[in-house]
């Protein structure tokens, strides 16, 4: 597939910043938590079931109604002054017991539509949730890794107890660092306090909690021998890199992608923010953030971007080229699509997946942001900005904003089909011929819409991030409100933590869902019903393969 020019219309960066803060729904802190040290009858619970002790020093949660909750269990060092920039490093113990009855800071990061600023760095802090009342010592753990563009979010935003209960595992979210803070790639940055070269402390973050889990998981029950990680949207970006990256093996044994975008070559619908890109060019985008900094000079680069204030540095996270994975040496050697094509990769069970209708998201929050409604010349302005001439005439033709409920809808068509369905069918191909795959698409076309977020001119459908509010408890989002879609949730959790289980999504009572076999066909996760889809034609990919050279 040819390289695409990048969106070039006025509303790039806003589009971007806007939609970056809703790659995967926010949520308010887990909550619902009952009094600690007792249980829902007011009987006094034994200090066992709240209190825990890690490597570091004793934590003390939560009981709610149906989960323990531990939060703000500090997993590394915090990464500020001359640690701002370096490695993660293990935390300092602690003597007594230590409260973890509340979230950990957030990273820093600018504020968005929905997520509010913070000028914190010291936030490397870890949520555990587990069964209440499970009397299994050895569960599997999910490690959730938080969306939001790598520049926005945090872990507590995603309430698990619903899925730590049904599914009896163990659910651990980390914060890890975020924008400028965790995806700086400087070449004044390298090596010293980073183990490796710069550009991924982020992801390097997300490698220490899994190490902490590996050290602690039986603490809490868990078996740090089956480990599952899994993210949307930018998680999911990680969950790839997680798959390429040497420095992970071992430290999980099985990887569920959601909404994921790993190659970063192949498509461009704006910038490239939250895609894996070569070093060369993260590090030009380094140098360049460095110098409107007022901190050009080569020796003392380092020292002078670690002396700016937390705010002053949080605004460059995305500012036209993002925040995202560096490929090239250090942690990632090889982009998650080389890898992917050459079997060069930590071979795990895996489950991946796009929603119906991602792209109907991205196009409702650009809408909202600039007050401007998709007009069909503004649809035909940017399809002829994204491909040659002869191609957007084709495409134009082929996706007629007659055959929409608005030039919006057209728009989204287009690129949901084109850099979603057609591409994760690409990728389902290249995995499954190395390990086992089962592929889905999550199309309930009635999921509750934000309740923060304008509905635009056109059905929202199954948009980018509807599917989070199935596993999760999610403030942002209603949350599944009909019988159907409830099932449809029970259904999803039951097969997302079996697999965690044993590294296929079956179980008894559950449709029947089938390895990805090397073709077209993914399981369709709807609330009328759970079946087999043709990705490839409900997408056009013989198309946009006709289109893509």
């Amino acid at each position: 597939m040819k390289q695409r020019r990048p969106w070039i219309n006025r509303s790039r960066r806003l589009g971007v910043l806007l939609t970056a803060a809703l790659l995967s729904s926010s949520a308010a802190a887990c909550g619902g938590a009952a009094e600690a040290g007792t249980n829902d009858r007011g009987t006094p619970e034994t200090p066992a079931k709240t209190v825990v002790s890690t490597d570091a020093g004793a934590v003390r949660g939560t009981l709610t109604a149906d989960a323990r909750l531990f939060q703000g269990i500090p997993y590394a060092a915090p990464p500020v002054g001359q640690l701002r920039w370096a490695s993660p490093q293990r935390t300092a113990s602690w003597s007594g017991i230590r409260d973890a009855t509340k979230p950990g800071n957030r990273c820093a990061q600018a504020e968005g539509l929905i997520d509010p600023a913070s000028t914190t760095e010291d936030c490397l802090y870890l949520n555990v949730a587990t069964p209440r009342d499970s009397g299994v010592h050895k569960l599997p753990v999910m490690v959730w890794i938080h969306g939001n563009g790598f520049i926005s979010g945090a872990g507590s935003l995603y309430d698990a107890q619903r899925l730590a209960d049904s599914g009896q595992v163990i659910v651990v979210s980390p914060n890890y660092r975020l924008g400028i803070f965790g995806f700086l790639a400087h070449p004044a940055l390298d090596h010293g306090q980073a183990k490796q070269l710069s550009g991924n402390f982020g992801l390097e973050d997300q490698q220490a909690a899994l190490q902490w889990v590996k050290r602690n998981a039986a603490a809490f029950g868990g078996d740090p021998g089956n480990v599952t990680i899994f993210g949307e949207s930018a998680g999911g970006t990680s969950v790839c890199s997680h798959l390429v990256a040497p420095g992970s093996a071992g430290l999980f044994q099985k990887a569920i992608l959601q909404s994921a975008q790993c190659t970063g070559q192949k498509w461009s619908p704006g910038p490239p923010t939250w895609f894996p890109l070569p070093r060369s060019e993260r590090e030009q985008h380094g140098l360049e953030v460095a110098a409107k900094v007022g901190c050009s000079k080569p020796a003392t680069a380092a020292a002078c971007l670690r002396a700016k204030p937390t705010a002053e540095l949080a605004k460059w996270s995305d500012d036209g080229v993002g925040s995202g994975p560096t490929v090239g040496s250090g942690l990632l050697p090889l982009s998650p699509d080389r890898a992917f094509a050459t079997g060069r990769y930590n071979h795990v069970p895996i489950i991946q997946g796009t929603t119906r209708d991602e792209h109907r998201l991205f196009t409702a929050a650009i809408e909202t942001a600039t007050g401007e409604v998709t007009t069909p010349a503004s649809y035909s302005e940017q399809i002829h900005t994204l491909f040659d001439q002869s191609d957007a005439a084709r495409v134009l033709a082929r996706y007629p904003v007659a055959s929409f409920h608005s030039a919006g809808e057209a728009l989204s068509a287009v690129v949901t089909d084109w850099a979603w369905g057609c591409t994760v069918l690409d990728r389902d191909r290249a995995l499954a011929a190395q390990t086992p795959l089962y592929a889905y698409e999550f199309a309930d076309e009635t999921a509750p819409w934000f309740t923060t977020l304008p509905k635009p001119n056109f059905p929202t459908g199954a948009f980018h991030g509807a599917e989070l509010q199935y596993l999760f408890t999610d403030a942002q989002l209603p949350g599944p409100s009909t019988p159907a879609q409830k099932q449809l949730s029970a259904t999803m959790m039951s097969y997302w933590t079996q697999f965690a289980h044993t590294g296929n999504p079956n179980g008894p009572g559950l449709p029947q869902w089938q390895p990805f076999q090397n073709k077209s066909h993914v399981q369709s996760l709807a609330p009328t019903k759970i079946t087999p889809a043709n990705l490839a034609q409900e997408h056009q990919c013989t198309f946009w393969n006709s289109i893509a050279s």
